[in-house]
C-alpha cells in the first residue's frame, strides 16, 4: 500500500465494531489475538461505535503493542463535520484509545452543511500536528473524493484512503470508486465483504442475524439475485472445499484496485473463516467464475458501445 508507506498495514483489515456490543471483551480479545496470529496489523474503528466501547477495547488491546499495529478510527458520522465537532471527537477517541497519535482517521460521511474546504483544512492540520499520520473518507461519492482531493493538496497533503461497501452482490464501487483508487494510488479499505452475512452462506441454510433482525440489512441485501448469488457462492465454495466466506473476502481483495477488505465477527470461531481468505490464492477463473454470480452495475458512461 504505497500511499500508507511508513505505517503499511497488512492486506487485510479487521472491523472492531463489535466490540462492546455483539462481542463482549472476552470475545473481543480472541479475535484480536486470532487477527494477530494471523499476520493481520490493521484495525478499524469509529467514535460512533458501541458508544465509545469498540474504541476503549480496541487501545486497550493494542497497548502492549503500539508500534506493530495499525489503527484507524472515524470520526463525523453525527454532529457533522465542522472543525469543532471534528477536534472534539478526534480528542474523545484519542483518549479512549489512549493512543496520542491515530494512523489513519476517515471521515465518517460526507457531510453537505459544512463546506468541505473547512473538513480537508481540518484534517490537514490534525495531520501537520502529529496528531494523525494519514487522512482518510467513508462513504464518499468519487467525485466527492477527487473534490477533497483538490483541496488537500492546496494544504501539502492528500487522501490516502476511502472506506467504500464492497462485496460481490453490493458492486457499486467497481464504476467509479475502484478505478479512480487505482488511478491517484489511493487506498480502498473496504467494508462488508460478506454483505451483512449473507455471503457466508447462513441464510441460504435458513440461519438467522443481521438479515433477519436488522431493518437496514434487510432492505440493503433484500433482493432476489442476491440471495441466488449467495446460494451460488456456497456451491462453488463447496466445490473448491473452502467456506463459503473464505471465498467472498478473498474475492474482494483480488480486485486488481487491490482492496484491503475489512473482516468483522462477533467471535474467533465464527471470524475464522474469513482470515483464512488471507491465504487463500484466488485464480483468474475462479475470479471470474464468482463475479459472474451477480450482475456488475453498468459503466459510469453511457456509450456501452465503447466501454
Amino acid at each position: 500500500m504505497t500511499t500508507l508507506a511508513g505505517h503499511d498495514p497488512a492486506p487485510f483489515a479487521f472491523g472492531a465494531m463489535q466490540f462492546g456490543g455483539g462481542a463482549d471483551r472476552a470475545a473481543s480479545a480472541a479475535m484480536y489475538d486470532a487477527c494477530r496470529a494471523a499476520g493481520l496489523r490493521h484495525f478499524d474503528t469509529a467514535w460512533t461505535y458501541t458508544g465509545g466501547d469498540s474504541e476503549r477495547i480496541l487501545g486497550a488491546l493494542c497497548a502492549a503493542e503500539r508500534d506493530e499495529v495499525f489503527v484507524a478510527t472515524k470520526v463525523g458520522y453525527t454532529g457533522g463535520a465542522s472543525e469543532a465537532n471534528i477536534r472534539g471527537q478526534v480528542d474523545e477517541s484519542r483518549a479512549r484509545l489512549k493512543m496520542d497519535v491515530i494512523d489513519l482517521l476517515y471521515m465518517h460521511r460526507f457531510d453537505d452543511d459544512t463546506p468541505l474546504e473547512i473538513t480537508v483544512e481540518t484534517l490537514a492540520r490534525l495531520q501537520s500536528d502529529g496528531v494523525i499520520r494519514h487522512i482518510g473518507v467513508s462513504n464518499y461519492a468519487a467525485w466527492q473524493v477527487m473534490k477533497a482531493a483538490c483541496i488537500a493538496a492546496r494544504f501539502g497533503t492528500r487522501i490516502d484512503a476511502i472506506q467504500p461497501m464492497y462485496n460481490l452482490v453490493k458492486r457499486q464501487a467497481e464504476v467509479e470508486l475502484l478505478p479512480m483508487c487505482k488511478s491517484e494510488a489511493i487506498t480502498p479499505v473496504c467494508y462488508s465483504p460478506l454483505g451483512g452475512g449473507l455471503l457466508t452462506g447462513k441464510y441460504a441454510a435458513g440461519g438467522s442475524g443481521r438479515l433477519t433482525e436488522d431493518q437496514r440489512y434487510a432492505a440493503r441485501y433484500g433482493q432476489a439475485p442476491m440471495h441466488d448469488a449467495a446460494r451460488g457462492l456456497v456451491d462453488i465454495a463447496r466445490e473448491v472445499g473452502v467456506d463459503p466466506a473464505t471465498l467472498a473476502v478473498a474475492w474482494v481483495a483480488a480486485h486488481d484496485a487491490q482492496p484491503v477488505p475489512i473482516l468483522s465477527a462477533r467471535s474467533a470461531a465464527q471470524l475464522a473463516p474469513s482470515l483464512d481468505g488471507m491465504r487463500f490464492e484466488m485464480g483468474a477463473d475462479l475470479y471470474a467464475r464468482l463475479a459472474g454470480l451477480m450482475m456488475a452495475p453498468p459503466p459510469a458512461t453511457d456509450r456501452i458501445e465503447e466501454a
